[in-house]
């Protein structure tokens, strides 16, 4: 009986956490993006080819009309993409061989390049490049407003940087996923522009195309986080277990048990990010309007209970435990909580360093390829600048997911285990001085006080 009792017990034991789970996440996730890729292929390849039938078989005025795309838009997405990539390894070095230098390089770059595309497009004097031209310039407001605000998080946030990218020299072949992801992304984008110009000559060609950019996105952000995920298994093991992974496995790991995961997490949480900015952003509207506060206070409600369920942090245990999506945010969040680092984990400004890196490519892939076509054909202008600085945003994120990744471990592993030898007294520190009064961080905007115990 005692033998049994004790049998009954140990079966009633939670299982132990495993770092070599072989279960695929996601299942759902993956069956759907993998179906979506199977259709956006058959869509491209027909719409190559109804492109390919204009140019031979088609009318004149289809042919005129095709060629002149041809000539005097290929060229110039073509020299976009390749332009993108070359910035992406020059931002991800950088930031790697000088973090302090270019946080403060890339919030003011990216204000300095985004108003110039603004300006350039303006100076063109034409309705579509006016209208482009504007919405740079109130974006570029923007970001500088973001980074005259976010000073007081500069500093922490370049100690967090510089000291977790130490490992990464211990793993030279780190960045090999980046150059898969990144070949394949141009091989892609490159039978992606020619479907486009095949929409041309297919029905409802705007809404083929919205189509086709909504997938792009999906798929460009399935990569980064592929890369996210190979990363953190690599970063998170040699903190956890002082482990020197095999890269090349944990990239096979991430595009295979782990991509259902990547597929989630690469539609909610650009998504609950962009609800989380416009929640804060009603709490930075001052007055006396109950309602409108009221609204704001639900808002970041939802979105905080949200947060719990979907939130960027869960890479880094589905990268390590092969946890689903929701359970590896939730288990994140619980881990913040436990320590108290809530706060600083929010006040971090490591994703929209990297976000704006994104946005300085594009606006410097825009400033070249506006000039460019707006000498062969103005009228394709406006256009051109916006695939331009898509192109160049996705290409350039798929690179910066070494630095978001690294730091990310940084914060979560040290939430698992606080007392391990390999971080230093920096988080433990800071939270000490916050909880102490002696340091401040700035708040993220909230509810005011007067609806806040509502």
């Amino acid at each position: 009986m005692r033998f049994s009792g004790f049998v009954f017990l140990f079966a009633k034991q939670p299982s132990l956490t495993t770092l070599n789970s072989r279960a695929y996440t996601n299942r759902i996730s993956l069956f759907v993006f993998l179906l979506h890729t199977v259709v956006a292929v058959g869509v491209v390849g027909f719409l190559v080819f109804k492109g390919i039938q204009g140019l031979i078989g088609g009318s004149e005025s289809i042919k005129k009309k095709e060629k002149k795309v041809l000539m005097h838009y290929l060229p110039q997405v073509e020299a976009a993409s390749l332009l993108s990539i070359t910035l992406a390894f020059t931002w991800q070095k950088a930031v790697r061989e000088w973090p302090t230098i270019m946080v403060h390089f890339i919030l003011w770059s990216s204000f300095l390049m985004t108003l110039s595309a603004g300006i350039l497009l303006i100076c063109f004097q034409k309705p579509p490049t006016d209208g482009v031209g504007v919405c740079f310039i109130a974006f570029a407001i923007g970001i500088g407003l973001y980074a005259c605000w976010v000073t007081q998080r500069i500093g922490f946030c370049c100690k967090v940087l510089i000291k977790s990218l130490e490992p990464v020299s211990k793993f030279p072949d780190l960045n090999q996923p980046i150059y898969w992801t990144l070949g394949v992304g141009f091989l892609w984008m490159s039978l992606w522009i020619l479907a486009v110009i095949g929409a041309l000559n297919f029905y409802f060609p705007p809404l083929v195309i919205i189509a086709l950019g909504l997938s792009l996105a999906w798929t460009a952000e399935v990569m980064r986080n592929i890369a996210n995920l190979t990363v953190s298994r690599v970063i998170a093991l040699y903190y956890l277990r002082g482990m020197q992974s095999n890269t090349q496995f944990c990239f096979q790991r991430a595009l295979t048990k782990n991509l259902g995961s990547a597929c989630l997490g690469s539609l909610f949480v650009p998504t609950i990010e962009a609800l989380r900015i416009v929640a804060r952003g009603l709490n930075l509207l001052e007055g006396e309007d109950e309602f409108m506060f009221s609204c704001a206070h639900c808002c970041l409600r939802v979105m905080h209970s949200i947060f719990r369920y979907g939130n960027g942090w869960a890479f880094v245990q589905i990268a390590s435990y092969g946890k689903g999506f929701v359970k590896a945010s939730q288990d994140t969040w619980e881990l913040f909580e436990k320590e108290k680092m809530e706060r600083l984990v929010d006040a971090d400004i490591t994703s929209s360093i990297c976000f704006l890196t994104g946005v300085c490519s594009g606006s410097i892939c825009v400033i070249v390829v506006a000039a460019w076509t707006a000498k062969v054909h103005l009228s394709f202008t406006a256009t051109i600048s916006l695939l331009a600085f898509f192109i160049g945003y996705l290409m350039t994120r798929i690179a910066m997911a070494v630095p978001h990744a690294c730091v990310s471990c940084y914060y979560v592993c040290y939430a698992e285990n606080p007392e391990n030898r390999l971080f230093d007294k920096m988080i433990k520190d800071r939270l000490n001085m916050i909880e102490s009064g002696l340091d401040v961080v700035v708040p993220t905007p909230r509810v005011p006080r007067q609806f806040a115990a509502a």
